[in-house]
C-alpha cells in the first residue's frame, strides 16, 4: 500500500506546554481518515504539522515518501478546509472556487469548465454569482470544499468543517464528504472531538489525548476493542471496571469496559452478575439509559422500548445486572 503521510518521533511544545509528545502515524493513500480527541489533546497541532502550519521541534513529516519537515504549506500537495472557512467575503461563489486556478494563470475557458464541474459535484449550480453572505453555512461549506478540490490535492487536510453547522446538516453533509472522498478517491485527513462522527466516517482513527495517540484502528476496534481506559471512556458509553472493583466483585484479574447494551437487566445466568441500585434514568427516544450502583461500582444499562408505558423501573430500584465473558474488553488500568 501506498504511505500518503508518515509522521515520526514529532514532538511540539509551546513554551512549556507539550502539544505533540513522539509522535508516529502512517497513512495509507485513500483513506479516510480521523484524528479524534478532546479538546487540547494535540489533534489540531497534528494537522497543523502536516499542513506546513506549525514546525516540529523534532521529527519529520513525509508526505509520499518526500521529506516536507521544512518545505512551506503552499508547496506542499495538501489543501486545507477550516472550520471558519476562510472565503473571501467580497467574491462571489464562482470567484472563491477559481481563485487558486487563477493564481497558477490557468486559462479562463479552462477556470470556467472546471468550476463548472466541481461546483456540480458540490450541488451548487445555479449559485455561482451569490456572495457568502447570501449562502447558508451548509452551502458555505460545500464552497470552501469546492474551492479546495479543484486543486485535486492529494491530501486534504480538514480542520472540524462541520463544527458549526446544526445537528441535521452536520448528519448530512458526513454523507456528502464522504461520497466526495470516494469520488476524488483522495486521502482525507479529518480532525473532529465528535465520536459518532469519526466512528461513521473513518476508514481508520487516531485517538489522541494530552498530546499522545492512545490507539490507531478501525472504528469499529475503537470501539468494540479499546486499548485503554480513556479510550473505552471517551468513546460512546461505556462502563470501566477497575481491576480492583474486578477482583473484589468478581474474581476477575483484570481491568474491564463493558459497553451497556451488553448488560441484561434481571438475568443472572451469565459469566458476571451483581445486584445494584438505580441512580438516575435518562429517556433517550427509543431506550432509557439506565445508571446504577453499588458501593463504588457504578454501571450503565440500556433499557430498549418496545411497546409505549411498558417501562417500570424507578429510582431507587434494585436490579440484577449480567453479561457474558466474550462480550467485556480487558483494558491497561
Amino acid at each position: 500500500m501506498i504511505k500518503a503521510l508518515e509522521l515520526k518521533n514529532i514532538n511540539k511544545k509551546f513554551n512549556e506546554t507539550v502539544a505533540l509528545n513522539n509522535i508516529q502515524l502512517e497513512i495509507n493513500d485513500g483513506e479516510f481518515f480521523s484524528l479524534l480527541g478532546p479538546s487540547g489533546s494535540g489533534k489540531t497541532t497534528c494537522l497543523k504539522v502536516i499542513g506546513g502550519f506549525e514546525n516540529p521541534d523534532s521529527g519529520f513529516v513525509r508526505l509520499f515518501n518526500k521529506d516536507v519537515t521544512q518545505i512551506p504549506p503552499f508547496k506542499r500537495d495538501v489543501n486545507t478546509v477550516f472550520q471558519d472557512y476562510a472565503l473571501f467575503p467580497h467574491m462571489n461563489v464562482e470567484e472563491n472556487v477559481s481563485y487558486s486556478l487563477k493564481i497558477k494563470k490557468i486559462p479562463k475557458h479552462q477556470q470556467a469548465d472546471q468550476v463548472e464541474e466541481i461546483l456540480s459535484m458540490v450541488k451548487l449550480n445555479g449559485y455561482e454569482k451569490r456572495k457568502p453572505s447570501e449562502l447558508s453555512g451548509g452551502q458555505r461549506q460545500r464552497v470552501a470544499l469546492a474551492r479546495s478540490l479543484i486543486n485535486k490535492p492529494k491530501i486534504l487536510l480538514l480542520d472540524e468543517p462541520l463544527g458549526a453547522l446544526d445537528l441535521k446538516l452536520r448528519e448530512q453533509m458526513q454523507v456528502e464528504l464522504k461520497n466526495l472522498q470516494r469520488q476524488f478517491q483522495i486521502t482525507f485527513i479529518y480532525v473532529t472531538h465528535d465520536q459518532q462522527e469519526a466512528l461513521s466516517m473513518s476508514d481508520r482513527i487516531a485517538i489522541f489525548n494530552n498530546g499522545k495517540i492512545e490507539q490507531v484502528d478501525t472504528p469499529d476496534n475503537i470501539y468494540m476493542k479499546p486499548k485503554t481506559a480513556f479510550v473505552a471512556d471517551f468513546i460512546g458509553t461505556t462502563s470501566i471496571v477497575s481491576k480492583k472493583l474486578a477482583s473484589k466483585f468478581f474474581n476477575y484479574n483484570s481491568a474491564f469496559s463493558i459497553r451497556p447494551e451488553n448488560i441484561l437487566i434481571d438475568n443472572n445466568q451469565n459469566d458476571f452478575s451483581v445486584e445494584v441500585v438505580v441512580t438516575d434514568i435518562q429517556f433517550q427516544g427509543s431506550y432509557y439509559k439506565i445508571l446504577c450502583k453499588m458501593n463504588d461500582l457504578g454501571l450503565t444499562a440500556l433499557h430498549y422500548v418496545e411497546k409505549q408505558n411498558t417501562f417500570e423501573v424507578k429510582l431507587g430500584d434494585t436490579l440484577n445486572l449480567s453479561w457474558s465473558k466474550l462480550d467485556i474488553t480487558n483494558i491497561n488500568d
